[in-house]
């Protein structure tokens, strides 16, 4: 018997005894189906951090100069805490000493945040992020202008109250109407509106879009900062070596303007994504390897289950058997076709869990805040892993009939 005529005899058991089937097929069905909804998280989480965490929170090839790490991982201690607030705070003088330090050709900004209220007529946005930066911020940041423009270096000189609105708080502050040209208030103080940015979408549940860009030196700094202080310099390479040369430079620049000696540490931060990503990679590690442990034991259920109904499916069958083999067939041939039934039956499980695991990542994406993409090498994993536990829940079942003897396999059923 050909290998294709065991599989449509496969088929044709399967049709004829759905029920049996179905049941077989049920735990590779949920273990398949769990284990590519599993994973198409995990990926989804992956490519979430890299490019819209990483690359809009902390910027692709970009460092940013801080009195202290935005971003903590892991445990920060109280002492640890304490020794971060005693640092001196970055200055303008800094930013400036370090921009000019700078050999490798980069883009850097300066900004300032804080949370404000805008206010437009009767309407009002509260607990909005407040930027105060210098005109290259746009640029670091990779915020496209949908209407409008971005402010320049001249207003950014001269104080200019003017602002870039953030694509959420231009619909609830104008709800459909231009605001171009129009009036807000920040901190009581009347700005002109003149952009509005490309919508960015959401960060885990949290809008990205609920944010106003403003020139560092226009009234709102002293709302934001001390005098002559920022929070951050961002500095925008062209690569990772850029990137790393320029943090080298950024580092002797600042530790010669701090008068530190050799064996003094840093006492200001270079904070990149690397820190973020690296972090993320050992937690992604850890879910890779243990969350698809429970979709493991559905397949070893599911081949258990295909096991005893195959070997409830060669004792009804022995008249079957004896008859095959009293016209000719070798143990080889009952061998294959109870095999490829059980690995027939598992992939078929398998395909389905395939389909259903994808549209399970689907209705994650879409109802709740985790992204999933499904891998496409998960999907063949799935497969394999269900004609696997088709073929180990099949040998011992197919093994037997395989042995049966013609003669007693024929009176067994007279």
């Amino acid at each position: 018997m050909s290998f294709f005529d065991a599989v449509r005899l496969a088929f044709q058991t399967i049709r004829a005894q759905k029920l049996k089937s179905g049941f077989s097929i049920i735990g590779v069905f949920i273990g398949v189906m769990f284990l590519i909804a599993v994973v198409s998280v995990v990926e989804g989480m992956n490519r979430y951090m890299t490019d819209k965490f990483a690359g809009t929170i902390l910027g692709v090839n970009t460092f940013r100069l801080r009195q202290f790490p935005d971003v903590q991982l892991g445990n920060v201690t109280d002492s640890t805490w304490r020794a971060w607030a005693r640092r001196p705070r970055v200055t303008y003088e800094d930013a400036q000493a370090v921009a000019r330090g700078v050999t490798v050709p980069v883009v850097a900004a300066w900004e300032s945040n804080t949370r404000g209220t805008l206010t437009a007529g009767r309407r009002q946005a509260k607990d909005v992020q407040v930027t105060a930066a210098t005109e290259l911020y746009f640029d670091i940041r990779s915020l496209v202008i949908e209407e409008g423009r971005a402010f320049t270096a001249q207003e950014v000189q001269a104080g200019v109250p003017v602002l870039v609105l953030g694509h959420d708080l231009a619909d609830k502050l104008f709800e459909g109407q231009d605001p171009l040209g129009a009036e807000v208030k920040l901190f009581d103080i009347p700005y002109r509106v003149i952009g509005v940015v490309e919508k960015q979408g959401n960060l885990f549940g949290l809008s990205l879009d609920k944010f106003v860009v403003a020139p560092a030196s226009a009234p709102l700094r002293r709302y934001v900062n001390p005098p002559r202080v920022v929070d951050a310099l961002a500095v925008k390479a062209n690569s990772q070596s850029d990137m790393r040369e320029a943090m080298s430079q950024a580092e002797a620049v600042m530790r010669s303007r701090r008068h530190l000696r050799p064996r003094q540490a840093d006492d200001f931060a270079l904070e990149t994504a690397d820190e973020v990503l690296a972090f993320w990679a050992k937690i992604s590690g850890i879910l890779r390897y243990a969350l698809p442990f429970l979709p493991g034991i559905s397949l070893v259920v599911g081949g258990i289950v295909i096991m005893n109904i195959m070997l409830m499916a060669v004792a009804e069958r022995t008249r079957e058997i004896g008859i095959r083999k009293s016209l000719g067939a070798r143990r080889t041939d009952i061998l294959r076709q109870f095999l490829v039934e059980s690995v027939t039956l598992a992939t078929v499980g398998a395909a389905g869990g395939v389909a259903l695991g994808i549209a399970l990542a689907a209705v994650v994406a879409a109802i709740s805040p985790l992204p999933a993409a499904v891998a496409p090498w998960s999907i063949v994993v799935g497969v394999v892993l269900g004609a696997g536990v088709g073929i180990v829940a099949g040998v011992y079942p197919a093994s037997r009939a395989a042995r049966l003897d013609p003669i007693a396999a024929l009176r067994a059923e007279t």
